[in-house]
């Protein structure tokens, strides 16, 4: 078992400019409106329907596992400077080692750094601190923002064997970093 998972208690994460909140079902009214952006879904699924659907989804996620195990859910909301929420970075963490991560930033931050900074804070708490050594990532393949955040980051993609072993959807691509 990865010693990092046996104890789950989450840290705040401070960056430069951020500060990573581990997310709890009390952030929901504040994410609504972050994940409320309609730029954000031109490559994602669709926003939450309502404050109470997400405030229920934070409440489940608060658990920081599923029922039988087997992972780690950690998430984290992201603060700025002016109190304000941007967004969250996130991450499924399995005992062998391996994570997959995810983000999602308020188009009104794109272009400034934040997104970078918020994903590399976490990764590093990440290899710190739950010992993970190789890190995935999906997203559209049309999504060049996050592919060009994903490279900068030291992602590159994953060969065609891995893409299909791990289930990616055809119009999907797979990023490691180990």
């Amino acid at each position: 078992m990865n010693p990092g998972l046996a104890s789950i208690g989450m840290a705040t994460i401070e960056s430069r400019r951020l500060v990573l909140e581990p997310q709890v079902a009390a952030h929901a009214q504040a994410m609504f409106d972050v994940l409320g952006d309609p730029a954000i879904y031109q490559y994602e699924n669709e926003p939450p329907s309502s404050v109470e659907w997400l405030r229920d989804r934070f409440a489940r996620l608060e658990a920081r596992q599923p029922p039988n195990g087997g992972q780690h859910w950690l998430n984290w909301v992201i603060r700025l400077p002016s109190g304000e929420l941007a967004g969250y970075v996130q991450a499924t963490v399995c005992a062998d080692g391996r994570a997959a991560i995810a983000y999602i930033l308020h188009s009104r931050y794109w272009g400034q750094g934040l997104a970078s900074e918020a994903v590399e804070a976490m990764i590093t708490e990440l290899k710190a601190r739950y010992h993970v050594r190789t890190m995935s990532a999906v997203l559209k393949r049309g999504n060049l923002r996050s592919l060009r955040l994903l490279e900068r980051l030291g992602f590159s993609r994953a060969s065609a064997e891995l893409h299909a072993a791990l289930g990616a959807e055809p119009d999907e691509l797979l990023m490691i970093r180990n």
